[in-house]
Protein backbone atom coordinates (compact mmCIF):
# COMPACT_ATOMS: atom_id res chain seq x y z
CA UNK A 1 0.00 0.00 0.00
CA UNK A 2 1.36 3.80 -0.49
CA UNK A 3 2.42 5.55 2.15
CA UNK A 4 2.44 8.98 2.73
CA UNK A 5 4.38 10.70 5.63
CA UNK A 6 3.48 14.56 6.57
CA UNK A 7 6.97 15.86 8.33
CA UNK A 8 7.15 18.65 10.32
CA UNK A 9 9.93 20.58 9.35
CA UNK A 10 10.13 23.67 11.75
CA UNK A 11 9.23 27.26 11.23
CA UNK A 12 12.06 28.40 9.04
CA UNK A 13 15.81 26.89 10.11
CA UNK A 14 17.11 23.83 8.82
CA UNK A 15 18.29 23.13 11.96
CA UNK A 16 14.85 23.00 13.63
CA UNK A 17 14.80 19.31 11.84
CA UNK A 18 14.34 16.46 14.26
CA UNK A 19 16.32 13.63 13.81
CA UNK A 20 12.94 11.54 13.74
CA UNK A 21 12.61 13.85 10.81
CA UNK A 22 16.09 13.35 8.99
CA UNK A 23 15.83 9.57 9.66
CA UNK A 24 11.66 9.66 7.80
CA UNK A 25 13.46 11.38 4.72
CA UNK A 26 15.82 8.54 3.99
CA UNK A 27 12.78 6.59 3.16
CA UNK A 28 11.11 8.38 0.77
CA UNK A 29 10.50 8.13 -2.58
CA UNK A 30 8.38 10.84 -3.92
CA UNK A 31 8.81 14.61 -2.44
CA UNK A 32 5.69 16.55 -3.32
CA UNK A 33 5.43 20.25 -2.96
CA UNK A 34 2.15 22.79 -3.70
CA UNK A 35 4.23 25.93 -5.57
CA UNK A 36 2.68 29.16 -4.61
CA UNK A 37 4.45 31.04 -7.33
CA UNK A 38 7.67 32.87 -7.83
CA UNK A 39 7.01 35.29 -4.76
CA UNK A 40 7.29 32.49 -2.60
CA UNK A 41 10.33 30.87 -4.29
CA UNK A 42 12.35 31.20 -1.53
CA UNK A 43 9.54 28.37 0.40
CA UNK A 44 10.51 25.88 -2.09
CA UNK A 45 14.10 26.68 -2.20
CA UNK A 46 14.81 25.77 1.88
CA UNK A 47 12.55 22.15 1.47
CA UNK A 48 14.93 21.67 -1.16
CA UNK A 49 18.38 22.49 0.25
CA UNK A 50 16.92 20.61 3.14
CA UNK A 51 16.63 17.53 1.23
CA UNK A 52 20.07 18.20 -0.54
CA UNK A 53 21.79 18.10 2.63
CA UNK A 54 19.80 15.14 4.64
CA UNK A 55 18.84 12.96 1.70
CA UNK A 56 21.02 9.92 0.13
CA UNK A 57 18.80 8.11 -1.70
CA UNK A 58 17.68 8.97 -5.15
CA UNK A 59 14.07 10.41 -4.97
CA UNK A 60 11.65 11.88 -7.27
CA UNK A 61 10.39 15.72 -6.89
CA UNK A 62 6.48 16.68 -7.84
CA UNK A 63 5.19 19.78 -7.76
CA UNK A 64 2.08 21.10 -8.24
CA UNK A 65 -0.21 24.77 -8.19
CA UNK A 66 -1.22 25.70 -4.84
CA UNK A 67 -4.95 27.45 -5.87
CA UNK A 68 -5.68 30.56 -4.83
CA UNK A 69 -8.24 31.77 -2.97
CA UNK A 70 -9.56 35.10 -1.61
CA UNK A 71 -8.48 36.67 1.27
CA UNK A 72 -11.19 38.95 1.95
CA UNK A 73 -13.80 36.71 1.54
CA UNK A 74 -17.91 37.70 2.52
CA UNK A 75 -18.15 34.22 3.49
CA UNK A 76 -15.02 33.15 5.03
CA UNK A 77 -15.87 29.28 6.38
CA UNK A 78 -17.37 28.61 2.16
CA UNK A 79 -13.82 30.09 0.89
CA UNK A 80 -11.65 28.05 3.09
CA UNK A 81 -13.88 24.72 2.25
CA UNK A 82 -13.98 25.55 -1.50
CA UNK A 83 -9.90 26.26 -1.24
CA UNK A 84 -9.18 22.54 0.41
CA UNK A 85 -11.34 21.28 -1.95
CA UNK A 86 -9.37 22.59 -4.70
CA UNK A 87 -5.82 21.69 -3.08
CA UNK A 88 -7.40 18.13 -2.17
CA UNK A 89 -7.63 18.01 -6.02
CA UNK A 90 -4.42 19.43 -6.55
CA UNK A 91 -3.34 16.58 -4.71
CA UNK A 92 -5.01 13.85 -5.64
CA UNK A 93 -3.30 14.46 -9.40
CA UNK A 94 0.14 14.38 -7.03
CA UNK A 95 -0.82 10.86 -5.76
CA UNK A 96 -0.94 9.38 -9.13
CA UNK A 97 2.96 9.38 -9.27
CA UNK A 98 3.00 7.60 -6.38
CA UNK A 99 3.74 4.02 -6.85
CA UNK A 100 1.59 1.25 -5.09
CA UNK A 101 4.56 0.27 -2.42
CA UNK A 102 5.87 3.74 -2.44
CA UNK A 103 6.42 6.32 0.42
CA UNK A 104 5.51 9.42 -0.50
CA UNK A 105 5.95 12.92 1.84
CA UNK A 106 4.88 16.34 2.23
CA UNK A 107 7.46 18.62 4.13
CA UNK A 108 5.11 21.11 6.16
CA UNK A 109 6.14 24.40 7.84
CA UNK A 110 6.18 24.42 11.42
CA UNK A 111 4.25 21.05 12.52
CA UNK A 112 1.30 19.63 10.30
CA UNK A 113 -1.00 19.75 13.61
CA UNK A 114 -1.11 23.30 14.11
CA UNK A 115 -2.81 25.76 11.21
CA UNK A 116 -2.04 23.52 8.26
CA UNK A 117 -4.50 21.78 5.94
CA UNK A 118 -2.40 18.85 4.92
CA UNK A 119 -3.69 15.95 7.20
CA UNK A 120 -7.13 17.49 6.24
CA UNK A 121 -6.56 17.23 3.05
CA UNK A 122 -5.20 13.88 2.79
CA UNK A 123 -8.31 12.75 5.30
CA UNK A 124 -10.50 14.31 2.40
CA UNK A 125 -9.23 12.03 -0.12
CA UNK A 126 -9.61 9.19 1.62
CA UNK A 127 -12.97 9.82 2.42
CA UNK A 128 -13.34 9.62 -1.51
CA UNK A 129 -12.17 6.07 -1.89
CA UNK A 130 -8.31 6.72 -2.16
CA UNK A 131 -5.95 4.43 -0.26
CA UNK A 132 -2.82 5.04 1.24
CA UNK A 133 -1.70 5.39 5.04
CA UNK A 134 -0.73 8.77 6.61
CA UNK A 135 2.02 9.25 9.05
CA UNK A 136 2.85 12.47 10.77
CA UNK A 137 6.32 13.79 11.92
CA UNK A 138 6.14 16.44 14.50
CA UNK A 139 7.59 19.44 13.85
CA UNK A 140 9.16 22.57 16.16
CA UNK A 141 6.47 24.70 15.86
CA UNK A 142 6.42 28.76 14.86
CA UNK A 143 4.93 29.58 18.15
CA UNK A 144 7.73 27.47 19.73
CA UNK A 145 10.73 29.52 17.67
CA UNK A 146 8.73 32.61 18.76
CA UNK A 147 8.89 32.43 22.61
CA UNK A 148 12.32 30.60 22.21
CA UNK A 149 13.50 34.04 20.02
CA UNK A 150 11.94 36.41 22.99
CA UNK A 151 13.49 33.84 25.53
CA UNK A 152 9.87 33.38 27.45
CA UNK A 153 7.51 31.31 28.33
CA UNK A 154 4.20 30.46 26.91
CA UNK A 155 2.08 30.49 29.66
CA UNK A 156 2.24 32.33 32.88
CA UNK A 157 2.47 30.09 35.79
CA UNK A 158 -0.64 28.25 36.22
CA UNK A 159 -2.83 29.99 33.83
CA UNK A 160 -3.62 28.47 30.40
CA UNK A 161 -3.04 29.78 26.99
CA UNK A 162 -5.04 30.14 24.12
CA UNK A 163 -3.46 30.22 20.60
CA UNK A 164 -5.88 31.36 17.56
CA UNK A 165 -6.28 33.82 14.94
CA UNK A 166 -6.16 37.43 14.37
CA UNK A 167 -9.57 37.24 12.56
CA UNK A 168 -10.86 36.09 16.29
CA UNK A 169 -9.04 38.03 18.09
CA UNK A 170 -10.49 41.18 16.01
CA UNK A 171 -13.94 39.51 17.31
CA UNK A 172 -12.43 40.17 20.97
CA UNK A 173 -10.60 39.22 23.76
CA UNK A 174 -11.01 34.95 24.53
CA UNK A 175 -12.20 34.72 27.99
CA UNK A 176 -10.22 33.15 30.17
CA UNK A 177 -6.95 33.61 29.40
CA UNK A 178 -4.31 35.87 30.30
CA UNK A 179 -1.47 34.79 27.30
CA UNK A 180 -3.29 34.51 23.69
CA UNK A 181 -0.70 33.26 20.59
CA UNK A 182 -2.28 34.96 17.49
CA UNK A 183 -1.27 33.38 14.06
CA UNK A 184 -2.64 33.78 10.51
CA UNK A 185 -2.37 38.13 11.25
CA UNK A 186 -2.47 40.20 8.03
CA UNK A 187 -4.78 42.59 9.44
CA UNK A 188 -2.91 44.15 12.82
CA UNK A 189 -5.45 42.42 15.06
CA UNK A 190 -2.96 43.40 18.46
CA UNK A 191 -4.35 47.52 17.51
CA UNK A 192 -7.27 46.94 18.95
CA UNK A 193 -6.40 45.60 22.43
CA UNK A 194 -5.37 47.01 25.63
CA UNK A 195 -2.30 49.39 24.93
CA UNK A 196 -0.97 48.20 28.44
CA UNK A 197 -0.85 44.22 26.99
CA UNK A 198 2.44 43.18 26.02
CA UNK A 199 3.14 41.40 22.98
CA UNK A 200 5.92 39.48 21.59
CA UNK A 201 6.01 39.41 17.92
CA UNK A 202 8.15 37.67 15.44
CA UNK A 203 8.73 37.47 11.65
CA UNK A 204 10.99 34.91 9.65
CA UNK A 205 11.23 33.08 12.48
CA UNK A 206 14.46 31.24 12.54
CA UNK A 207 15.59 32.10 9.03
CA UNK A 208 18.64 34.69 8.86
CA UNK A 209 16.11 37.51 8.14
CA UNK A 210 14.09 37.04 11.42
CA UNK A 211 12.83 39.67 13.25
CA UNK A 212 11.91 40.19 16.53
CA UNK A 213 10.23 42.89 18.52
CA UNK A 214 8.11 42.90 21.97
CA UNK A 215 7.15 45.82 24.26
CA UNK A 216 3.85 47.11 25.07
CA UNK A 217 1.30 47.33 22.34
CA UNK A 218 0.76 51.01 22.90
CA UNK A 219 4.49 51.30 22.56
CA UNK A 220 5.09 49.44 19.33
CA UNK A 221 2.19 48.37 17.72
CA UNK A 222 2.97 51.23 14.90
CA UNK A 223 6.91 50.04 15.31
CA UNK A 224 5.70 46.32 14.49
CA UNK A 225 3.06 47.77 11.15
CA UNK A 226 6.28 49.15 9.94
CA UNK A 227 8.52 46.57 10.21
CA UNK A 228 6.16 44.12 8.83
CA UNK A 229 4.90 46.08 5.82
CA UNK A 230 8.53 46.61 4.50
CA UNK A 231 9.83 43.58 5.53
CA UNK A 232 6.64 41.96 3.35
CA UNK A 233 7.43 44.98 0.27
CA UNK A 234 10.70 43.98 0.37
CA UNK A 235 10.87 39.95 -0.09
CA UNK A 236 7.10 39.50 -1.38
CA UNK A 237 5.73 37.29 1.64
CA UNK A 238 5.76 37.28 5.31
CA UNK A 239 5.00 34.68 8.12
CA UNK A 240 4.70 35.89 11.36
CA UNK A 241 3.32 35.19 14.66
CA UNK A 242 2.83 36.77 18.09
CA UNK A 243 1.96 36.41 21.72
CA UNK A 244 -0.10 38.63 23.71
CA UNK A 245 0.50 38.84 27.25
CA UNK A 246 -1.83 40.20 30.08
CA UNK A 247 -0.30 40.32 33.73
Amino acid sequence: MRKILVIGIGAGNPDHLTVQAVKALQTVDVFFVLDKGSVKQELVDLRASILAEHVTRPYRWVEGRDPDRDRSPSDYAAEIDKWRRARADVVLSLLSELGEDEVGAFLVWGDPSLYDSTLAILDDLLGRGESFEVSVIPGVTSVAALTAGHRVSLNQVGKPVQITTGRRLAAGWPSDVDDVAVMLDAKYSFEGVDPDTWIYWGAYLGMPDEILVSGRVGDVAAEIRAVREEARARKGWIMDTYLLRRS
